[in-house]
């Protein structure tokens, strides 16, 4: 039986992957804050379903002591590294911490594998913010990087870092450049996790008005459900390499105000202001991702479209609100 760890488990990305791999029948190890354990009905609630088929261990990515005896106890045959601080208007407010959980975290997990486990396959979790404003659209692996955020940055530096560790050591390390992808489990700071409870709250008569930044922001959005099989699919390569994963279609904010309000029986104009205040320092316009490599080599594709997935978002939270 395969063993894997996972970073962010209690994650979007994290819990879908956990449900996974439990799938695929392996033995599924992941890495939680100790307070988590403490709080499991809150801290870890997109993985209660699972929690009796997972095995966490408590941890921390500004420790590398405790990565690094996690590591040498579970001896993994595979590490997907998703925990990230991956709120990119957060990132602005606070960079040290950004640039401290997802540099340093980034380079004790590496050196951790490097160390206790160097024939465990590596995962690394990147993200189209580090293309910022491309010089070329779409986007693909050979894409120049000019990243337009603390966190786009911080990004950048762990895909050097995990690049480096793959030509300097031998170690498999495979990175995937994952464009924006959502779910019912995204985070309620994320704009679409936004806009759907708000859409849910402003149906039921709970409030009237859903503040936004820019609308014309262009994003390329998939499920993440489909997004972490092509994490998966990575580390069952004969040799490491990176990979965009993306559905190479965009949408701007408003179309996704347009579809999730519509579902409802709502006009979008009537309740969405925009407030000047959610305006990044320095925006990105438009990102679209080029998986042509991913879709060959790894056989993936996307299986759910961007109105199938605003509809399911706006549907759970019309249950749960």
């Amino acid at each position: 039986m395969k063993r894997a760890l996972i970073t962010g488990i209690t994650g979007q990305d994290g819990s879908y992957l956990a449900e996974l791999l439990l799938k695929q029948g392996y033995e599924v190890h992941g890495l939680v804050r100790r307070v988590a354990l403490e709080d499991a009905r809150h801290r870890l609630s997109r993985i209660l379903p699972i929690r009796d088929q997972l095995h966490l261990h408590a941890a921390s990515l500004e420790s590398f002591p405790s990565l690094y005896s996690a590591v040498n106890q579970i001896q993994p045959d595979e590490l997907y590294h998703l925990a990230a601080q991956s709120f990119v208007s957060y990132s602005f407010d606070d960079s040290f911490s950004t640039f401290r959980t997802n540099i340093d975290g980034t380079h004790y997990v590496l050196e951790s594998v490097k160390q206790a486990a160097p024939r465990c396959k590596v995962y690394f979790a990147g993200s189209s913010e580090m293309f910022g404003n491309a010089s070329e659209s779409p986007q693909s692996e050979v894409t120049k990087f000019s990243p337009r955020s603390p966190y786009g940055i911080s990004k950048v530096t762990g895909f050097d870092l995990s690049r480096n560790y793959r030509e300097a050591y031998g170690m498999f390390v495979a990175s995937g450049i994952l464009f924006n992808h959502e779910s019912p489990r995204r985070g309620f700071e994320f704009v679409t996790r936004k806009i759907t409870s708000h859409v849910a709250r402003i149906k039921k008569g709970m409030i009237d008005k859903l503040p936004l930044g820019n609308l014309d922001a262009q994003r390329d959005w998939g499920f993440a459900g489909d997004y972490v099989v092509a994490m998966w699919q990575m580390l069952q390569q004969p040799k490491p390499c990176d990979y965009v994963i993306a559905t190479g279609e965009t949408h701007s904010v408003r179309e996704f105000c347009e579809i999730a309000f519509s579902h409802v029986g709502l006009d979008w104009q009537k309740h969405v202001i925009v407030d000047p205040d959610f305006y990044r320092p320095a925006e990105i316009h438009q990102l679209i991702g080029d998986s042509t490599r991913a879709r060959q080599e790894l056989g993936w594709s996307p299986t759910t479209t961007f109105s199938e997935l605003v509809r399911s978002m706006v549907d759970h939270d019309m249950q749960v609100s």
